[in-house]
Formats: structure tokens, sequence, C-alpha cells
């Protein structure tokens, strides 16, 4: 039988919407939002005023319709957008605010925002109250419930009773996750009644600063995916990351669904170092130094677990998470970092080589690979002596060199997770192997075109050349990769990149107004700009698009420039006069065919690759079973899977988990972590990367392709206009 709301609520609910703002009070006596201020008034004014403007944003939008709709779901959807809070009858009242959102912007006037907020604030309060309650029962896991994790497309909730199911087995499915780890009973019921707690307790504690930046958002992501607003607390954080000034474990997080994920590691970081932790890992709990209690951070803002992360230099932070690999329910694991300031240099890009066996009458051939993790520029060491600076095009310079002297036959490009950096390095790495021409355009929001181009005469190398990219690969990285591609200089190998051609700037609202008085308004990072390629097309939104594809890891619906609903379309504008170095279009199917039959024998290939399909076969599910058989079964499935690559690798010399066999070898904690420490520096250093490795592989078969056929050489490198030595 279905829960009927009483009346009593029900009338409450109808009428709280035009309750004054000031009067909306719990009976615990805390205020559900403050009245906007005079100062947000200001900001929203200037923000709209910023990105209206058609000298300032590159695709402004009026006050209109339809932006009142964009802002009015997108707000939603930073409040409740997995539908778990609000019912069907809190929406149907929120509908008359739907028109008026964007006036309330451009007036200045957020007091719908508030009135929103405070009703979603109430029904937090309700949830996390029902949730509590259920800890005190037990849970069947015995039957073929399952729990519908992605709700963004379903229907809101029809009312209180339709939200206690789904909460039920939201609160099943947590409880399972733990047992599945091992934990008893008693610490489910204290775990999951102190996470439950903090998720009312962090959105009681948001002030109405926090209330009116989750409004300004909803509008700023309306104009598009990449412009924000930033409170001060928020600008200065988006300055300390572009200083690499931040003292924590070097990796950027991410939240997804109720748990932070690690979606990079930053080169040179403490996480990068050590070497343990990896993109896809999840972060469950954090506890200070190497014996501090680790505290639970499920369900936390994601803001809340970077501060806990955070911390003053040299001093360590532990981190319980689960590895990407096992699966959510996967056995979860601890490392101690010691935090460490993220230092430039220590980005550098780092080079190896492949030996690749003799075949088909052809020599055996030695690759170079360059990893470059970032397009980075020590601006500040530049402007102090322009002629000794540390730059990616500097290093990358000095190792091609090194390459040179030691006779490799080609070089591989390793641009994978790079997610851009400088535009300058960009276009000067450009001129590492071209000589001389544009690199790419860029159209400002008035129209006007800027070419920017490598202006150096000669190369560096003019040897054979590939560029390795996925999905992680963006802005300059693409800007590099499609003018290698425009020019024919390389091979592109990988997945299709990222997609992210646009320029954003930020525009300091207090340098306005309130001068000197010190951070009070925050900042606006908004888009100026487009890329364009050397030969017209925009690297926005479709990506570089791979002349040898590997297995996506990642469905361009999931990660990218293409999830974005209002991104940027792709377009074109008029091409640039350039050089053609070469056509590998005749090449490709024997190159494809030859890929395609050496990874059928590359097992590290084909465990890479069956990982992903697993993941993205998951990943489609949306849904987790509840049954606790179902889920112990997948479970072990994983574990054994692992263990037996594990053997696989050890029996050929490459033990890569040094926590797998570890025994009370009589060692203090201390000497047991610096033996830790050289383990899985060692493991580092022999862990294979089949991807990188067959990028080298195939490099190697396009030189002997074009050493024994002419014919084909003749096609791919036109004689006279090539200034490559590619066929030599």
């Amino acid at each position: 039988m279905k829960r009927r709301v009483s009346a009593p609520v029900a009338l409450f609910a109808a009428t709280l919407l035009a309750v004054p703002l000031a009067l909306l009070a719990r009976a615990d006596g805390n205020q559900l939002a403050v009245a906007p201020t005079a100062d947000q008034a200001t900001i929203s004014k200037m923000v709209y005023g910023a990105l209206s403007d058609s000298r300032l944003a590159y695709r402004p939008r009026p006050a209109d319709h339809a932006l009142s709709e964009d802002i009015f779901r997108r707000y939603l959807e930073a409040l409740d957008g997995n539908k778990q809070f609000f019912t069907a009858a809190d929406i149907a009242r929120f509908q008359p605010y739907r028109d008026t959102m964007a006036d309330a912007v451009r007036q200045g006037d957020p007091a719908a925002a508030f009135a929103m907020f405070g009703v979603y604030r109430q029904r937090v309060d309700q949830r996390v109250d029902y949730a509590r309650k259920l800890l005190k029962k037990d849970f069947d896991f015995t039957g073929n419930e399952r729990w519908e994790y992605d709700r963004e497309e379903a229907p809101w909730a029809a009312d209180a009773a339709a939200l206690d199911a789904l909460w039920r087995k939201s609160v099943m499915n947590d409880w399972l996750r733990l047992k599945l780890a091992g934990k008893a009973p008693d610490e489910i019921r204290k775990t999951l009644d102190k996470r439950y707690q903090q998720v009312a307790r962090s959105v009681s504690e948001l002030k109405g600063e926090d209330v009116f930046a989750l409004f300004l958002n909803a509008y700023t992501a309306s104009v598009d995916p990449h412009t924000d607003y930033l409170d001060p607390r928020s600008a200065e954080n988006f300055n300390q990351q572009m200083s690499l000034s931040l003292e924590g474990i070097g990796a950027q997080l991410q939240r997804q669904d109720d748990i932070v994920v690690i979606r990079e590691i930053i080169p040179g970081g403490p996480a990068s170092m050590d070497g343990t932790l990896k993109a896809g890992d999840r972060i469950v709990g954090v506890g200070q130094g190497k014996t501090g209690a680790i505290e639970d951070v499920i369900g936390w803002r994601i803001d809340d677990v970077v501060a806990k992360i955070r911390g003053t230099k040299g001093t360590q932070v532990k981190l319980e998470y689960i590895p990407a690999e096992n699966g959510i329910d996967g056995e979860h694991r601890t490392v101690t970092l010691t935090r460490q300031r993220v230092q430039l240099a220590e980005q550098a890009a780092k080079s190896k080589t492949y030996t690749l066996p003799a075949h088909g009458g052809m020599p055996e051939r030695l690759v170079g690979v360059i990893e470059l993790p970032t397009f980075y520029q020590d601006f500040e060491g530049r402007r102090r002596n322009g002629n000794d600076y540390t730059s990616a095009t500097r290093d990358v310079a000095r190792l091609l060199a090194e390459f040179q002297a030691k006779g490799v036959d080609g070089v591989v490009l390793d641009l994978r997770n790079n997610g851009g950096g400088s535009l300058d390095e960009a276009v000067q790495l450009t001129g590492l192997f071209i000589d001389q021409g544009p690199v790419v355009q860029q159209r400002e929001s008035g129209g006007r075109v800027q070419v920017y181009s490598d202006r150096t005469p000669g190369v560096a190398w003019d040897g054979p050349l590939a560029v390795l990219v996925n999905r992680g690969s963006a802005s300059a990285s693409e800007i590099f990769a499609g003018a290698m591609q425009d020019y024919g200089r390389a091979l592109i190998i990988g997945e299709t990149t990222f997609g992210k051609g646009t320029v954003q700037n930020l525009l300091d609202l207090d340098r306005w107004p309130a001068a000197g008085e010190g951070p009070r308004y925050g900042q606006v990072k908004l888009t100026i700009a487009q890329f364009f390629r050397a030969d017209g097309g925009s690297t926005q939104n479709k990506g570089v698009v791979p002349d040898i594809a590997y297995p996506v890891s990642v469905d361009a619906n999931e990660f990218g420039e293409s999830t974005y609903d209002n991104a940027l379309p792709w377009t074109r504008i008029s091409a640039v006069p350039h050089a053609r170095y070469g056509n590998f279009a005749p090449m490709l199917p024997r190159l494809q065919q030859m890929h395609a039959g050496r990874i059928a024998d590359d097992l590290e290939f084909q465990w890479w690759s069956e990982d992903v399909a697993h993941y993205r076969a998951e990943a489609a599910k949306k849904y987790l079973s509840l049954n606790e058989a179902e889920r112990r079964a997948e479970r072990d499935r994983q574990e054994t899977q692992r263990k037996e690559r594990q053997a696989i690798r050890k029996a050929k010399g490459l033990d890569l988990d040094p926590l797998a066999e570890e025994t009370d070898d009589g060692l203090t904690a201390n000497e047991r972590d610096v033996v830790r420490d050289a383990a899985r520096e060692k493991a580092a250093e022999k862990r294979p990367d089949p991807l990188q490795r067959e990028a080298a592989a195939i490099l190697a078969n396009a030189i002997d392709l074009l050493e024994q056929d002419r014919p084909l050489s003749a096609q791919v490198l036109p004689g006279t206009q090539s200034a490559v030595r590619w066929a030599d």
C-alpha cells in the first residue's frame, strides 16, 4: 500500500515557495537559506554583462526563454542530478521559475534559486533521516533486486513513498559494498550512519555564497561548458592549480556518483613518484599521518575531500582506495603519501627506447619514445632569462638530440592524457618537426582570425615520427597532433582525442568597483576564441581522429567535449597555405593488417582490450545487482583474473605488484614502508606499456614498408615536397 503524504505536509510544501526567505527556518532553528546579498546582485549583473557582450564572449546568449529553461534545468541538476531528493510535486511547484531564471541573472535577483535550495535542504534532511532508520533493520541479499544508480533520464519520483523505495535499494547497495569489503554488521551500521549524517551536514553547512555560486554556474554552464563563475575562494584554488603550487598528492580528482575518483595522476607529484595510485582508482577514505584513523569520505563534496588530502608540505596522508581494475566491490587498499609541492621541473619530458626484432628480411629497429605529460613552460624563468628556462620544447629538443646520437630509426611522441598547457609551446614543439609554417588558427569573438606559425628555420628531427594520443589528449595536444596530421608529418596512433578547441580567459570582477578592498567578487572564466587547424577544420568537438585506431577505452558519450550538450559544434574556416610532407593513406590498410595480427599474440594488449570491453559493458548496464552471490562471483572473477595475470607476469620476471605477497618479515612499520617504496619504484620501471610498445611497432612497420616498397614510398612521400628522411 502506498504511503500518502499527510494534509499538513502537503499544505506546507504547497505554500513554502510563497514564504519570505527570512522565515525559511527548520524546527531546530537553523536557517534554511539566507537571502541574496547586495554584492551577489552586483556580481550577477556583472557576469551577465560579460557573457552577453559579443566583444568579450565567443558565443554570447541573450536573456530569453531558451536560456531561462537551460538555467532552470542545470540548477536542478546541480541540486539533485540523480533525482533522489525532489518529487514530481516539488518540480511542479518550481515551474513558475522556469521562465524567469534568465531575468533573475540579468536583474541580479536570484531569490528563486534560494527558495528552491530551501526545499532541497528539507528533502535532504528527510531522506537522510529515512536512510538512517533503515540501518536498524536487516537486509535480504538473496533476491533479484537491483540498484539502478543512473537516474539522469528517469522520471522524478511520484511521491515520498517512491523515494523511499529508491533509497531502500541505495542503502542496500551501500551496505552490500561494505559487506563485500569484509566489514562486520555493527561496523557497517556505524560507517553508513556517519556517511549519511555527513551528507546532511554538508548541505546544512552550505552558505549563501555557495547557493549563489551554484545558481550562477547553472547560468554560465548554459552559455558553454568551459565558462564558469569562480567565487573568491574558488578563484584562489584555481590560480593555485594553474601555478602548480599545490601541496598535496599530485592528482586530479572528480566525483562520480557518490565516490571521488582519480581522473589523472600529475607527473612529478607524490602519487606519480610512488606509483601505486592510477587513474580510475576510487578514494573511499582519508586519514592524517601514518597512524591516523581513516575517515569515510563516500558521499562527501569533492572540495571537502580535497581539503582533507591537502596539507603542509612534508606531512603524510593515508588514503583508502579501491583499485580501478577490481571493480566497486573490490578489496580496499591503503597507501601513505608524503605531501609535496608539484614542481614544474618534475613534469619534464622523459624518454625510453624499444628494440623491435628483425623480420621479413628487414633489420632490427630502434624506436625512441618521448613521454610528454603537459605543454609546460617556466614563464617566470623565461622572463628573468630568455636564454635559459624550462620548457617542453627545449626538453624534447634535447631528447631528440640524444636519439640522434643513439641512431634511432624513428620517434614516437606519447601525448596520452596530456591535457594541454602553453599554446606557445604547442607552436614551438611543432617547429621541431616542420620547416616553418602555420600551426594553428584562432578565431576571436569578434570574428578576427589570428594565425600562429613556426617561424624558425630548420628542424630538430626529420625522420620517421608517430604521435600517440587517447581521449585524455586535449587542447594543446590536439593542436600539435592536428598540425602533424595536416602536414602529413607523422602517423597519429591511438584514440580520438578529447575535442577541446576553445580558448578561455579569466576576467577579474574585482578590478572594477572595489579596487583595493581585496577579493570580493571573484572571477569569470569565459570562452573568448576557437582553435582551427591549418587545413581549416576545428579541433572542437570532433577532436583529432587517429590514422591507426586502438580500441576505444572511453566512449565519446562518457568523456570528452561531445558529452556536453551545449558544446560549440565542429565547424570550418578557410585553410591557410602549408606544406604537405606526406600522405599516409595508401599504407594505412597494410599497417592496420600488421597491427591486428601482432596484437592477437600480444598478451598484455589483449588484457588491456578485455578490461576495456568489460568496463564499457558494466558501465552500459547502469545498474548493480543486490544479490550478494552475484556480486561475490563477479568480484572473485576479477580477483582470480588479477592473480592469474600476476602469475604469468611473475613467470616472465615482471613481478609488478609489490603488495601481492607480503609476509610477517619482522620489520617496523617505517622500515616496511621503505621496502614498499623501493619495490614500487622497481615495479614501475618494469611495468609494461603495451599501447606504447605497439605504437613503436607500428612506426617500425611503416619504416619497413617504405624501404621495401619504393612505389608505395613515392605515393606516401611525394619526392621534392618531402623534407624528411622517412624512406632513407
